[in-house]
């Protein structure tokens, strides 16, 4: 393989003595060598774009370890089968993400491997660049249920796009919940410092943290806190766990309701936390329900 960019001109006797077009000057014949500091920084540059920006902005790539006409098989993949295919022990752990927050899952994922659960993980995409980027990579992984949300910019918490997103989560956990699967769900703005499938003690329908700032002792209840003084809980939708039971079912049909009950305006920006706590409010009593303690870093 050659190592320069041009070839060398000949001397001697047989060069034209009478070129059609006039002789070049010395500087536009310099030598680039590929492995001069110029070439190099330019052999990366273009290794990074190919190899790195481009595949996470859904643009095939020639790094990419699946060709474009393969990626649409995906498009058909539904969540029974998704499910079905990352399920261990009949549990699933779910998260919802959209192209934007993409550093966000990989840091998510990486805390999830270190406790040796990342092989039931199905990320329900929001949008077909997620469906194809996370599939690509770790095939079978990543799910879309249609319609996708049209915007793939990232929507600011309070902001129609934000509800939009957010109020389809019950709908996807109440259809796992069907199919007759445990179901994690998480946020990815978090990670895991521990295993917390060993403090999902007991037999309950749902699990869920309080969003209270407080910190609680070791041994306080794990009832459903009382009401704030906006008359519900606080309780946060960043983690939760529920077995396919009615009691769990029945939250997510109330939680359901309640976004319908509530939806988003200019005047009253709702999110879908607050759907959650009066879901959970209104079938006390009739659900199984554990609370623990919601950190944030």
């Amino acid at each position: 393989m050659p190592t320069f960019l041009h070839q060398r001109p000949l001397h001697g006797t047989l060069s034209d003595p009478y070129p059609l077009s006039p002789r070049q000057s010395s500087s536009s014949q310099r030598q680039i060598s590929l492995f001069s500091r110029t070439g190099l920084i330019a052999i990366l540059s273009l290794l990074l774009i190919l190899g790195v920006i481009l595949p996470w902005t859904g643009t095939p790539s020639i790094f990419s370890a699946t060709k474009p006409a393969s990626l649409a098989k995906w498009q058909q993949y539904t969540l029974p089968q998704a499910v079905a295919f990352v399920a261990k022990n009949k549990t699933v752990i779910v998260c919802a993400v959209s192209q934007p927050y993409l550093p966000f899952l990989s840091n998510w994922l990486i805390s999830i491997s270190r406790q040796k659960h990342q092989d039931k993980v199905l990320v329900i995409a929001e949008d077909y660049a997620t469906l194809y980027n996370v599939n690509e990579r770790w095939p079978g992984h990543a799910v879309l249920v249609p319609p996708a949300p049209d915007s793939q910019s990232a929507h600011k918490f309070g902001s129609q796009g934000f509800f939009n997103f957010t109020s389809r989560r019950p709908r996807h956990l109440l259809h796992i919940l069907e199919l007759g699967y445990d179901v994690m769900y998480n946020d990815v703005d978090m990670v895991w410092l521990g295993d917390p499938f060993r403090y999902l003690e007991g037999n309950h329908d749902v699990y869920f943290t309080d969003d209270m700032a407080a910190v609680k002792p070791l041994d306080h209840s794990h009832d459903l806190p009382p009401p704030g003084k906006k008359g519900r809980t606080y309780i946060c939708s960043c983690m939760i766990f529920m077995r396919p039971t009615d009691g769990a079912k029945l939250v997510m049909k109330k939680w359901i309701e309640e976004l319908k009950a509530q939806p988003w305006s200019k005047t009253r920006k709702a999110n879908d936390q607050p759907a959650f706590n009066w879901a959970l409010n209104k079938t006390a009593g009739q659900v199984l329900e554990r609370c623990g303690q919601c950190f944030d870093y």
